[in-house]
């Protein structure tokens, strides 16, 4: 007797509180966002980093990085806008749902980049620590295509294969009942993507950006086989979907960039701007920083528990 039939897609992703419309994919992202926030604030402050460093940087590298996931959207997927039938203004429309990670990690890099240049913050450091609170904040999103009814494979007969509804069914597919579940795929990746990230950090006191390209290389690796699998309009090269291409390139830079930057030792945070090693609050391991060095331990995120404080 099969236990799984199918996977039912919910009955509805968003509703009615008055005038105002509660929308599945926003509490996705905004719950994404609250456990990368969570869990890069313990990881920083293991780091030596200062408690508040966190959500300042978060502030500056959220709005950018939502703006930069729409603009890759669009581009990547403009027939549902500019195409035959589309609505150009519906493009603004990101509560709808539709953010592309690639532009969303690049516009937040470069948000996260002004935000650590005014408190003194090597951008580096911080992606390392940085680096699984993405990995879960893109899974819980994937959350939002499932209740979208989005983002789905190919037709599948499989026990786990994703129920959708006539009326969100792939132009050509819509006698098909099932897909893969490619939200769900891409959301267990994620999930183990981050603990091989925090494992690696632990093992090998990842640092100078390494845990963040581990983050993009693994990441990259999955998106691959996914974006194979999917159905969705997108922009194509030689009929081949324009997100493998990116999914390729920037996973061999991020490979690159581990190659490159291997062995070097992990860098202390220090707490002030005005601390010994110069206003990049950056020494490099085992140098006292501050007018008053002292060794103190804590528990964190990644389970590195020696940090000079001074």
């Amino acid at each position: 007797m099969t236990l799984l039939a199918s996977i039912p897609s919910p009955a509805q992703g968003v509703w009615e509180l008055g005038p105002f419309p509660l929308r599945a994919y926003a509490l996705a992202i905004i719950a994404g966002i609250v456990a990368a926030i969570w869990l890069t604030d313990r990881r920083w402050r293991a780091r030596g980093g200062a408690p508040e460093d966190v959500l300042d940087i978060a502030v500056w590298a959220v709005p950018f990085g939502i703006i930069g996931g729409r603009i890759y959207h669009v581009i990547s997927s403009p027939q549902a806008y500019f195409g035959e039938g589309g609505e150009p203004l519906k493009a603004f429309a990101i509560w709808e749902g539709g953010l592309g990670i690639w532009g969303a990690i690049f516009f937040g890099g470069v948000g996260a980049w002004i935000a650590c240049r005014r408190r003194g913050i090597p951008l580096p450091a911080f992606a390392d620590a940085v680096a699984p609170g993405l990995l879960v904040a893109q899974a819980i999103g994937r959350l939002g295509n499932w209740f979208n009814q989005e983002l789905y494979g190919r037709p599948t007969d499989l026990p786990w294969g994703l129920e959708i509804d006539p009326e969100n069914r792939q132009r050509g597919f819509e006698a098909v009942a099932t897909f893969h579940p490619t939200f769900l795929y891409e959301l267990l990746w994620n999930l183990a993507a981050a603990a091989v990230v925090i494992w690696a950090d632990r093992r090998f006191r990842l640092s100078h950006g390494r845990a963040f390209a581990l983050y993009v290389a693994l990441y990259c690796a999955g998106r691959l086989w996914i974006e194979l699998l999917r159905i969705d309009d997108a922009n194509r090269i030689l009929d081949i979907r324009l997100n493998v291409f990116t999914a390729i390139v920037v996973g061999l830079l991020a490979v690159a960039y581990l190659v490159w930057q291997r062995g070097r030792p992990r860098e202390v945070i220090t707490r002030g701007r005005d601390a010994a090693a110069g206003e990049d609050g950056v020494a490099g391991e085992g140098t006292a920083t501050g007018s008053t060095p002292s060794a103190s331990s804590a528990p964190d995120g990644d389970g590195d528990r020696r940090r000079d404080r001074g």
